[in-house]
This record gives C-alpha cells, sequence and structure tokens, in this order.
C-alpha cells in the first residue's frame, strides 16, 4: 500500500495524523499532511483517513 496526498486540496486540518499517526505527519513549513511510506497504522485506519478527509486529499495505492 503507498499513499499520497495532493497538497493542493489538503486543508492542513490533520485529521490524518490523528487517526492514522503512523502514516500522516504535518509538514510544518506548508502547513499541510504529508504520508509516511510505508505507512505504519492498520490498512483499516488509513482507508478510515481517506473517507474522513474533509478535502479529499488522500489517494490510496494498493
Amino acid at each position: 500500500m503507498k499513499i499520497s496526498v495532493d497538497e493542493n486540496l489538503c486543508i492542513g486540518c490533520g485529521a490524518c495524523v490523528n487517526t492514522c499517526p503512523q502514516s500522516f505527519k504535518m509538514n510544518q513549513e506548508k502547513h499541510k499532511s504529508e504520508p509516511i511510506n510505508p505507512p505504519g497504522d492498520p490498512e483499516e485506519k488509513i482507508k478510515e483517513a481517506k473517507d474522513n478527509c474533509p478535502a479529499g486529499a488522500i489517494k490510496i495505492e494498493e
């Protein structure tokens, strides 16, 4: 599984970081989320973070 975050769509809310702290981190300079690859959280939690992203910025490649 590979995660990507579209920084043009990301609003920096941090919801993904709160849900999956071993798979997402905040870029403090850009105030945007960045993926951590390979992700360290369970697949179902990563999919939950994707589904709950208010901006739809998270993409998952199997």
